[in-house]
């Protein structure tokens, strides 16, 4: 018998560790296994809007299994709603599905509401580590990796978290100033944005200034410090982008990319592979050790990153999660909470 052709998905593998961009449970059980799963807020309403051919919610049941859930538990936290909790609760059943195809951590966004306060970030990283507890008993914790904005308080948060072994990860990122506290305070992963957020979501826009530079140098200035912490690049538009990046430590793809892989052969392609870390030129980093313990030095230097560019995209991901944010809470009300 001849062995089955290498895909492009194969050959990704062969270079990085490959997760999976998405909590429908379908696709690591059809492409899997993968080493970690990510999510946030719009992937998880867009999965549990999703209907079936005759119109009805596939995840009805989930939904109202967690809002009983959140009820139950409501006491425990008095510092949030039943409605948020009941969306922590959702996200986390839809993870424990996919947990089964996964070798690495499964992640979970925390509410980006509270992007810019440190305390309340790190009560949601705790809550969604218990509610994974809850949940299922005999699922390892530390096998949770918490995704937080990239802003200061989010990144102190980090620091905490991790501190209380708790596996975090630095996501809406886009530039090295942000790379370099994610670094400091100890962050497992970050997750470079190669296009802004908004690209998914208007598909008229396309981001003139996609993060493949930024992405091979986090990568390579992580290398040079012997830094722990690992590159997982999101935010990606075709396949084309995603082997540009064949060689980064992780990178995450989108169920529809990830079928695309698979469905094309290595052999012929005549796209790029693993171009971003194929330059190996000595590269010159300035020193950001007088900014990583001063919260406006490091507000300032941010800022003025990329003329602004930097700050301006994750100002715009927080929107738009935010919004993600109040629509999964509106499809818990609609259960009568």
């Amino acid at each position: 018998m001849g062995s089955t052709a290498q895909t492009l998905l194969d050959v990704l593998r062969s270079h990085s560790a490959v997760d999976c961009d998405t909590l429908n449970s379908e696709v690591p059980k059809k492409l899997g296994p993968f080493v970690d799963c990510t999510s946030n807020q719009a992937i998880a309403y867009g999965e549990l809007s999703r209907v079936d051919g005759d119109g009805k919610q596939v995840h009805a049941q989930l939904i109202q299994d967690a809002v009983g859930f959140a009820s139950s538990k409501s006491s425990q936290y008095p510092e949030v709603s039943t409605a948020e909790l009941a969306v922590d609760t959702m996200m986390v059943k839809l993870a424990l599905q996919i947990v089964p195809y996964l070798k690495g951590y499964s992640h979970i966004q925390t509410n980006t509401k509270y992007s810019y306060d440190k305390q309340k970030t790190i009560e949601n990283g705790r809550r969604i580590v218990a509610i994974f507890k809850d949940l299922d008993a005999g699922f390892d914790t530390k096998r949770v990796c918490i995704k937080i904005p990239s802003t200061w308080e989010g990144m102190q948060a980090c620091r905490e978290l991790e501190k209380e072994g708790i596996a975090t990860l630095a996501t809406t990122m886009f530039c090295l100033e942000q790379a370099s506290l994610a670094a400091h305070v100890g962050c497992t992963y970050i997750a470079p944005y190669i296009n802004e957020l908004r690209v998914h979501f208007d598909e008229n826009y396309v981001d003139e200034h996609k993060a493949f530079d930024f992405c091979g140098s986090a990568q390579r200035y992580y290398e040079k410090i012997g830094s722990k912490t690992k590159v997982l690049p999101a935010s990606l538009t075709s396949i084309q982008e995603v082997m540009k990046l064949a060689g980064t430590h992780h990178i995450t793809v989108a169920p529809h990319l990830l079928t695309k892989l698979a469905e094309t052969p290595a052999n012929p392609w005549e796209g790029e592979t693993g171009s971003v870390f194929k330059d190996e030129k000595e590269e010159e980093f300035r020193d950001y050790g007088g900014i990583l313990e001063d919260e406006s030095a490091w507000r300032l230097a941010f800022t003025r990153s990329q003329d602004g560019r930097s700050e301006g995209k994750i100002i715009q991901a927080i929107n738009i999660f935010c919004d993600k944010q109040d629509q999964l809470e509106d499809l818990v009300r609609q259960k009568g909470l």
